[in-house]
């Protein structure tokens, strides 16, 4: 077991194919298992696993995973692609959720209420999610 727990990061480039999305989320329970993180594993694969789906559904490019632990017990699931354009489901947490009976559209409201904490950033676009313990920051 580690006596510290310097911060890491990866980033994992994904090419726009089907199978992109399972071997991101594959990636990601290498990485916390090898950093010793095991209990951030099933919320940490659910956030990727959303927003992996969504860059992969509604990108046309490329697209990156990106991990990043600065805390211990703590973990960014970043996804990146190449488009500005930032979902109005992610940019709005008080928007309204999908009626029950849609077939799509409840992935970034998942995101949202499963995050510690969640964000945006432009430069192509950064959609994130943090998790792990401790309250949320907001």
């Amino acid at each position: 077991m580690a006596t510290v727990s310097p911060s890491w990061n990866y980033t994992l480039h994904l090419p726009h194919d089907p199978r992109a999305p399972g071997i991101a989320r594959g990636a990601l329970r290498l990485i916390l298992a090898a950093h010793e993180m095991p209990e951030l594993t099933p919320n940490a694969e659910l956030l990727a696993a959303e927003l992996l789906t969504n860059f992969h559904r509604h990108t046309k490019g490329p697209y990156a995973l990106r991990l990043r632990s600065a805390e211990p017990a703590r973990l960014r699931v970043a996804v990146w692609d190449t488009d500005p354009q930032v979902p109005p489901g992610f940019a709005d947490r008080d928007g309204p959720a999908p009626p029950l009976d849609a077939e799509d559209g409840r992935g970034l409201h998942l995101v949202l209420s499963c995050a510690n904490a969640w964000g945006a950033s432009k430069g192509g676009k950064l959609l994130w999610a943090e998790c792990g313990s401790g309250a949320a920051p907001w």
